[in-house]
């Protein structure tokens, strides 16, 4: 199995990035689904990661909400390649470490320097994501945490879709979407144990003509909300926008 070689479109990752795509179709206020997910990914990170004081990575740590929800829990570290983002995730996570740099650019942290390294929609934004869990994997302690979450290119709802334009086809700076056979097995080729391997929700409506899009919402994303609300990980593959994957580093 290859992974892809794509090119990463390095002309699109300034400021302007996170008023684009998918960024401009959300809110990222309070209350909003951005908010919502940051609390979610957080409860998971408390949930799986070892108990006590140990140090977290976020790969392409973007606006640093997540990692200001984590800097209590964690010795929170940041690396995003966009200057805009360090500088936000210095506001927003004034206790976290945050590093201008190639999330790629793992060489520049120890072996087993961290207890849990997670990455929110970035994976699939590298040209070599195959190498990348790998490396992952050495910089994890044995037991460590390995979460992310990625674009479902099959899930059950996109043949209604147009997927150009739909939230994973329209960003050109995904160039690497993949099945989650793909995923796991290339977690599980570089030493991972995959906890939980599953999906986020059908919130990228609308799917069918006539229908109001805030009643489709309703309809369509009410599982992901209960799943959101009660921390939990129940959600089918086939029924998620992105997949999300929480893996162990086998000790």
């Amino acid at each position: 199995m290859n992974e892809d070689r794509d090119v990463a479109p390095l002309q699109h990752y300034d400021r302007s990035y996170f008023s684009s795509w998918n960024y401009a179709d959300r809110g990222l206020g309070r209350f909003s689904m951005y908010w919502f997910a940051r609390r979610y990914y957080a409860a998971l990170v408390r949930r799986y990661a070892q108990t006590g004081q140990g140090a977290l990575l976020e790969l392409g740590c973007g606006l640093g909400h997540l990692l200001g929800l984590l800097q209590d829990d964690f010795r929170c570290t940041g690396i995003d390649l966009i200057d805009y983002a360090v500088e936000q995730t210095r506001k927003n996570a004034p206790r976290a470490r945050a590093i201008q740099g190639d999330a790629a650019g793992t060489e520049i942290f120890g072996e087993g320097e961290f207890s849990a390294v997670v990455a929110l929609h970035l994976i699939e934004h590298l040209p070599r994501p195959q190498a990348m869990i790998g490396d992952v994997h050495r910089i994890l302690q044995p037991g460590g945490l390995w979460l992310f979450a990625t674009p479902h290119p099959n899930y059950a709802l996109r043949r209604f879709k147009d997927p150009e334009s739909d939230a994973a086809g329209k960003d050109p700076t995904h160039i690497n979407i993949h099945p989650p056979a793909v995923w796991r097995a290339w977690c599980e080729e570089r030493g991972f144990r995959v906890l939980r391997h599953f999906g986020d929700g059908l919130w990228d409506v609308p799917y069918v003509p006539l229908l109001p899009v805030k009643l489709q919402f309703a309809l369509f994303g009410f599982p992901a909300l209960i799943q959101v609300l009660t921390r939990s990980t129940f959600m089918p593959l086939a029924l998620g926008v992105n997949q999300i994957v929480i893996a162990r580093k086998i000790a």
